[in-house]
């Protein structure tokens, strides 16, 4: 990737960075609005706090008039080696700002833990983010710094966010700085927050002009930035502090990057893993085998729910042709599913499946009599729907899909549970992949989902032999018994058991609390799920697009 050039940059013999830090000085004497760095760990964003800092050594000390604070975005799912190296890095950076009296303070943001990946996707049941469906970035990045700028804007009605970004870094990060500028200042406007400004001090820097200060110069904490070089030898890049939706946009994903979430599933082969693995770091292999796994199972129709989880559904087109007087309809490869080809007629061909087909008018009547569960797949044959349009024009789809199955998701917990378990990383301690609050939170999300046999606290049990301090509920909803009984009521009226569960769990929740205040609303959402039309007469409202299945 050509990380430095032969010529070094010497630290007496360096316009640039010399320019930088002067800018640096003007910009943090106009006036007391604080400043908020953006640091990931990378080269870009170290080269910026490296500069503030001999910046402001440079100054008198009673010019420092306001807070410097650097924060770090943990997404929870960082990398190991390089979350150990970056909390060393703050350690170091608040240590030295305490010894040398430097305003400076780091701090960690983190998701909220119901937003977190593993309650999103194991607790919720999200699919695992794609190129198309990249809702990683907003919850675990742009969120948790977002609410720590608007605490400081709150308390100082405005701040300045300090960004290691570069418009020679490409194209559209160029152009993107270059659309923000403020005419007149050396700022730019924040994408998102009215109060909040961004502040650029290495935008006119090169790659080598980077590599070549970080590496000729000492960084003022202690750091050793040859080793920050190493971490790039083999990688495509690093992964910013994402901050607004400009730097997401043209940042892209952090899967190619030794900076970014060992368990990107965005990308499909991921160098992050298997560059530390093939330097030595073999203890990471079970990590990009869970990883790889995650990425399998996302198009797997036998563990995605067949109803979105605001129980709207949709139907998908297939693609179909005609061959010898007969209808093929082809499934295409994607992610971890495998391609398939199936026939509306029986054809005695060994890669080729007899298809179920339904016709769209039939499908509420299917459903019923075939006491289809939308959010449990796997129990049921998957089948198509036939449509015919004004035209007679004949068209094929599936139900499209939702969130992954409850059973889906107990299997990835205790998968990952295992890979936890088992990890033998060269460190004195455990290094946790799933936090014990996020544990706490996906098995709230999974009783309120109608889990009444309380199934987290037992897959812990099984994969560790011991328990977790639990909040047992002492007074289950039901027994087993009146469970079953239940069960045969739902069947004989024709009602939906998971909605059924769900009103019981909501009135569990509200039966203690003396202000009932959104008791009301929850119920009628729950009943105005799209899905429940399929259990009364009448047309289906579908959303048919023709994609690619």
């Amino acid at each position: 990737m050509g990380i430095i050039s032969n010529q070094l940059a010497k630290k007496e013999d360096n316009p640039l960075a010399r320019q930088s830090k002067e800018l640096i000085k003007k910009v943090y004497a106009q006036d007391d609005r604080p400043w908020v760095i953006g640091y990931s760990g990378g080269k870009d964003s170290t080269l910026t706090v490296q500069l503030i800092f001999e910046a402001l050594l440079e100054m008198l000390p009673e010019q420092w008039h306001k807070k410097v604070y650097v924060i770090s975005s943990d997404t929870m799912v960082e990398n190991p080696l390089v979350a150990a190296m970056i909390n060393g890095s703050l350690q170091r950076m608040q240590d030295t700002a305490l010894r040398t009296g430097l305003p400076l303070e780091t701090q960690k943001v983190k998701p909220l833990t119901e937003k977190t990946f593993w309650s999103n996707i194991i607790g919720r049941g999200y699919p695992t983010p794609n190129q198309t469906f990249r809702w990683c970035t907003d919850r675990l990045k742009i969120d948790p710094a977002d609410r720590f700028i608007k605490d400081k804007v709150n308390r100082f009605g405005e701040v300045i966010m300090v960004l290691g970004v570069r418009s020679k870094e490409s194209q559209s990060r160029g152009n993107s700085i270059k659309e923000h500028e403020i005419q007149g200042t050396e700022l730019l406007k924040h994408t998102t927050l009215n109060n909040a400004f961004v502040f650029a001090p290495i935008k006119e820097f090169g790659l080598d002009d980077v590599w070549g200060y970080l590496l000729s110069n000492p960084s003022p904490w202690g750091e050793d930035n040859a080793k920050l070089q190493e971490m790039y030898l083999n990688s495509s890049g690093e992964c910013p502090l994402v901050v607004d939706q400009s730097i997401k946009e043209s940042a892209g994903s952090c899967g190619n990057s030794r900076f970014g979430c060992w368990v990107c599933p965005v990308v499909s082969e991921d160098k992050s893993l298997t560059g530390f693995i093939n330097s030595g770091e073999e203890w990471m292999t079970p990590l990009l085998k869970y990883r790889n796994r995650l990425v399998r199972v996302r198009d797997d129709r036998n563990l995605r729910m067949h109803r979105r989880m605001n129980g709207k559904f949709y139907l998908i087109g297939v693609e179909h042709y005609e061959k010898d007087g007969i209808t093929y309809l082809s499934i295409k490869k994607k992610g971890g599913r495998s391609a398939k080809l199936y026939s509306i007629e029986n054809v005695e061909l060994p890669e080729v499946e007899t298809a179920e087909v339904v016709d769209e008018y039939n499908l509420n009547s299917y459903i019923i009599n075939n006491q289809i569960d939308l959010s449990r797949p796997e129990k049921h044959r998957d089948f198509f729907i036939r449509q015919v349009d004004r035209e007679g024009n004949v068209s094929y789809s599936q139900l499209g899909l939702g969130p992954f199955t409850l059973e889906a998701r107990q299997m990835l917990l205790k998968e990952l549970l295992e890979v936890q378990r088992d990890l033998n990383a060269p460190t004195s301690h455990d290094i946790p992949l799933i936090q014990e609050e996020e544990l706490r939170m996906i098995r709230r999300m999974w009783l309120r989902e109608g889990d009444w046999n309380d199934s987290l606290p037992q897959i812990y049990y099984e994969v560790y032999g011991t328990e977790l301090d639990w909040e047992h509920d002492d007074r289950p909803l039901m027994t087993a018994d009146q469970m079953s009984d239940l069960e045969l009521l739902v069947q004989k009226h024709q009602l939906d058991l998971n909605t059924v569960k769900k009103l019981f769990h909501i009135g569990n929740e509200y039966v203690s609390l003396k202000v009932k205040r959104g008791f009301q609303k929850e119920v009628t959402s729950l009943l105005k799920q799209d899905y429940l039309q399929l259990y009364h007469e009448g047309e289906i409202e579908n959303e048919t697009k023709v994609i690619d299945a």
